[in-house]
This record gives C-alpha cells, sequence and structure tokens, in this order.
C-alpha cells in the first residue's frame, strides 16, 4: 500500500505544476485587460520595434565583418582572422566554408581576375576560398 501511495504522490508532483501553469495561463489570457484597439496598437508597436532591431547572426556578423577587412587589407587579412574566429568560437565552424567561400568572390571581385584572387588561398575551411574564387556570378 506504501508503494502505490508514494507513486501516486510522484505522479501529482509531475502533473499538479503543468495543470496550474496551463490553468492559470488560460485564465490571463481570457481576462479583457483593455479594450480591443488600445490591444492593437500595442501589438503593433512591438512588432514593429522588434523587426527593426532583429538582432544579427554572430556568422552573418563575422562574414560582414570580414568582407570590410579584405576591402581594407587584403584576402590574406581576412582567412587569418577568419582561422583565429573558429579557434576562438567553435560553434561558427559549420558556417567556414560559406564565410570562406564569399571571401573567394569578394577577392575576386576586388582584383578583376581569379589568378591574382589566388594569390591568398590557403587551407582555412578546406579549400573554400580557393573554391569561392572559382565561383563567382
Amino acid at each position: 500500500m506504501n508503494h502505490v501511495a508514494r507513486r501516486i504522490g510522484r505522479s501529482l508532483a509531475l502533473v499538479l505544476p503543468v495543470v496550474l501553469v496551463l490553468s492559470g495561463t488560460l485564465a490571463v489570457a481570457s481576462v479583457p485587460w483593455a479594450n480591443s484597439s488600445a490591444g492593437n496598437q500595442v501589438l503593433t508597436a512591438s512588432h514593429k520595434a522588434s523587426t527593426k532591431a532583429a538582432p544579427r547572426a554572430p556568422e552573418e556578423a563575422l562574414r560582414r565583418l570580414l568582407l570590410a577587412e579584405l576591402q581594407e587589407k587584403d584576402p590574406g587579412a581576412a582567412l587569418t582572422s577568419l582561422q583565429r574566429e573558429m579557434a576562438r568560437k567553435p560553434s561558427l565552424a559549420r558556417h567556414c566554408t560559406s564565410i570562406a567561400r564569399a571571401l573567394g568572390r569578394a577577392a575576386v571581385q576586388k582584383y578583376g581576375s581569379v589568378e591574382r584572387a589566388h594569390r591568398y588561398s590557403r587551407p582555412v575551411c578546406d579549400t573554400s576560398f580557393a573554391a569561392g574564387t572559382l565561383r563567382t556570378p
């Protein structure tokens, strides 16, 4: 009997908080807090603010930073920075190839020839920089 009571107690301990949270959420959602037009204005304002200040993904910020560095200096400096960032933030490693390809395309655009851009090629993210120089639009 003691085992059954303990099992029922454990089940209630797991289910009861979920039920309380859901019922509280439903109760709060159904209360008319303000008239409907004011609620729409608040939602519209918050939607506009959230779309304006949408944070950039870290890989997109890194891509922009490295492309700017490539334009200011040279592709070698940008590739060195890319390699450094991959070592510093391993979570960005899955984006390394696409960033290196973008750097390759930008190098060809900057120098006007694939041969000149290839001079800066190095084995960062395999050969993605070199592949990017060949896939110029």
